[in-house]
């Protein structure tokens, strides 16, 4: 079942690259008692994600946050050095935490996989954005297959 507002977000753990490695996240450190936009991608350097999608939310980031977002996160269904260089070769910096979903769990528990077997790409995340209050979705946005729209930053940004 598709996560929806209103509905708590599923536990789970991410892989986020530190000063001392690969370490876990889990979805308590990154929600309980804050604000965060969550934004997903089939996957680091793929053409829209990285063209569009990513630095839409690097270059809005300050805008985002002065509307009281406390973290903006960026999830792929790719291993935490993937992630990691993609966010350094895009300049996300400080402003968009980079999340590997290496094994698709996430995007499963929140009823978003999606199959991109017919690309080569097995199965991935759906192109979304999840607003988080506390560990609760306020908004949920999800492209219909081929679009984007409903999860840029600046669409994200007019719902906040």
């Amino acid at each position: 079942m598709t996560i929806k507002a209103g509905e708590r977000m599923p536990a789970g753990t991410f892989k986020r690259m530190t000063k001392d490695g690969p370490q876990n996240l889990t979805t308590d450190e990154l929600f309980k008692g804050k604000r965060v936009v969550l934004f997903s991608v089939p996957g680091a350097f793929t053409p829209t994600c990285d063209a569009k999608h990513l630095p839409g939310f690097i270059q809005l980031a300050d805008a985002i946050r002065a509307k009281g977002i406390d973290t903006i996160a960026c999830m792929a269904v790719n291993d935490v050095f993937v992630m990691n260089a993609w966010g350094k070769a895009s300049g996300a910096g400080d402003k968009v935490l980079m999340l590997a979903d290496g094994n698709g769990d996430y995007a499963r528990a929140l009823g978003l996989e999606l199959d991109a077997s017919g690309f080569g790409m097995g199965k991935r995340g759906q192109r979304f954005a999840v607003v988080v209050k506390d560990g609760v979705a306020t908004h949920v946005e999800v492209e219909q297959g081929g679009q984007f729209k409903v999860s840029s930053a600046e669409h994200i940004l007019a719902l906040l």
